[in-house]
């Protein structure tokens, strides 16, 4: 039995277009471990910002920044951990999207 090349080509189209529509698609498991990740090391909010605002306002002005950024965001990324681990069942917000950009504290050093 020869499967016909068209019909070869018809289902890897298809099949495609159905794994890149879940490709960024976020779940319950990844807002969990999103929320683990915050509560564990929101501390390395402090060197990312310092890093991020060093690279956009030279290093003078961007340790300080950063380090006084980095110092609020770290509470927020904590918090924001507990909120997301808790509520990993639940997709809120819709589609079990980051609350916080970058979505884990080590994305700063990318």
């Amino acid at each position: 039995m020869k499967i016909p090349r068209q019909y070869v080509i018809v289902f890897f189209t298809v099949f495609m277009m159905f794994s890149a529509q879940y490709a960024n698609a976020y779940s319950a498991a990844d807002k969990s471990l999103r929320g683990l990740a915050g509560m564990t090391t929101g501390v390395l909010e402090i060197p990312g910002n310092m890093v991020k605002e060093s690279q956009a306002q030279g290093p003078a002005i961007g340790i300080p920044m950063g380090l006084a950024i980095g110092l609020g965001m770290t509470v927020t990324r904590t918090l924001v951990g507990v909120y997301e681990f808790l509520s990993a069942p639940f997709p809120l917000p819709a589609g079990f999207r980051p609350i916080l950009k970058p979505e884990y504290p080590w994305d700063y050093f990318k």
